[in-house]
């Protein structure tokens, strides 16, 4: 048995590991889209590393692009084979990834008018709409904490993770030769304590773990003061400076996150007047998906929900749909607060509005999330001064402000609960992924320490016997 890595790999985007049985058998943990990765971003979801069409299952951990985002291509390549996840990341990964192909068409017209004018070659998307409703079709929907057999010898487990609705870690037992072995992939690992889901669940004892380590070498701020930080910033802007706060959100997980702070806010009597509008239809329709899932909800939320009906909506809350709506945001005299997608601002409306406010001092432009560092997102947390959007250079005098404590990934307190399950004795490979280099090789330390021997980090496109 063997296994290789083809993305997610000493970066933190393009989640994709493929697990090699004895007879041939692939199975691919995950089939994710790389992004933010400047110019190496296309040429990277182009090269597969392996045949699509070898592939017999896919295990889906969670609906995120970066873990979801190429199966639409995988199928145009061949893949015909099973697809199996939660059934919330069933109806998420639908809506994503039929947004993420209208979202490569409408971004391949843009630039291809303009490369039009230049004499410059056509460019095409990855993957069409029809090849995005073809995956539909394949997906087979599993329970939680139920052994599944997928065909003899293969059975798998699915446990939540907490990171957002629908995650989950993913448990094979593999028997070959009368041998039985169990891998376990993290997904990404959530956060205790979570203001709206469970938190991570534990997992039988595994012979090879796959682990995440986006914030392998960090901690985040506690997540009681969010609340408190996103109104100062609400303030701040809208109120003492009369701008516009605008913030790059993934429409699922982090949009849902910012709704419930507003609400609180609003139920609170704290809230400014002041509008709010989600500028993505995708959200819309993730939210909506998020209230039809109540079964991730943790205790505290449920609670609320005997006197609140709905914990993500309020009072001057609007839902902007049409293109042309979103364009009418950018002409808004009055002080608003934007929350588009997507989260590294490197794709979608959010790019719009980023560009036509970024250098007004009055506004704020807000990252509450991780942003890969040679994303849009990225470079402006890294303080660049000026930065280039749809080929055309801004300077950067709006404000950046930074929210630490809205992280959907567990640090590495949260990574290493989530491991203590385990005896590391009894765990003869651990490979970290998703996570940038230099912090996997400070978690790669850490995990030493605390008694896991064989602990990898594995470059793009390597290979692993699993013995």
């Amino acid at each position: 048995m063997k296994i290789s890595f083809h993305g997610a790999a000493q970066t933190v985007t393009g989640s994709k590991h493929l697990l090699t049985l004895k007879n041939g058998s692939k199975i691919l943990f995950d089939c994710g889209m790389f992004q933010g990765l400047g110019r190496d971003t296309v040429p990277l979801n182009q090269q597969w590393g392996f045949e699509p069409s070898e592939v017999k299952y896919v295990l889906l951990s969670h609906a995120h692009i970066d873990h979801s985002g190429l199966l639409p291509k995988l199928v145009k390549d061949g893949f015909n084979g099973k697809i199996f996840c939660t059934a919330a990341t069933k109806d998420l990964a639908n809506i994503l990834l039929l947004d993420s192909a209208e979202i490569q068409r409408d971004d391949t017209n843009y630039s291809n008018k303009k490369r039009a004018k230049r004499g410059e070659p056509l460019i095409e998307p990855l993957y069409s709409v029809d090849d995005a409703r073809r995956v539909t079709k394949l997906m087979q929907e599993v329970q939680y904490g139920v052994w599944t057999t997928i065909e003899k010898g293969i059975e798998v487990l699915y446990t939540d993770a907490g990171h957002i609705i629908g995650s989950a870690a993913v448990h094979l037992k593999i028997t070959e030769d009368g041998k039985t072995e169990q891998i376990t992939f993290s997904g990404d690992v959530g956060r205790y304590g979570d203001v709206i889901l469970k938190s991570p669940e534990v997992f039988p004892q595994a012979d090879h773990i796959i682990i995440e380590s986006t914030y392998g070498n960090s901690l985040h701020e506690p997540m009681f003061s969010t609340a408190d930080k996103f109104l100062e910033w609400i303030r701040k802007t809208c109120v003492d400076k009369k701008g516009k706060l605008i913030i790059p959100a993934f429409s699922v997980g982090r949009t849902q996150e910012l709704l419930y702070f507003l609400n609180q806010l609003e139920l609170e009597k704290r809230l400014p007047k002041v509008p709010v509008y989600v500028d993505s239809p995708l959200s819309k329709e993730a939210t909506d998906v998020v209230k039809s899932h109540p079964e991730g909800f943790n205790k505290y939320i449920k609670k609320l929900l005997l006197t609140d009906s709905d914990p993500f909506d309020f009072p001057g809350l609007t839902f902007i749909e049409s293109a042309e709506e979103s364009k009418r945001l950018n002409l808004l005299p009055q002080p608003c607060i934007i929350i588009s997608a997507s989260g590294m601002a490197d794709a979608g409306r959010i790019k719009h509005h980023i560009k036509n406010n970024i250098s007004d001092p009055k506004n704020t432009i807000l990252i509450v999330g991780y942003s890969e560092p040679n994303s849009l997102g990225g470079r402006l947390m890294n303080g660049e001064k000026r930065v280039r959007i749809f080929r055309e250079e801004y300077d950067v005098r709006a404000e950046i402000g930074i929210m630490r404590s809205m992280s959907a990934h567990g640090d590495y307190d949260d990574l290493c609960q989530f491991l203590a399950c385990q005896d590391p004795s009894e765990v003869k490979n651990v490979f970290i992924v998703h996570g940038e280099y230099e912090v996997q090789l400070e978690f790669q330390s850490r995990l030493r320490k605390k008694g896991f021997r064989m602990v990898e980090v594995p470059a793009m496109h390597s290979n692993f016997n699993l013995l």
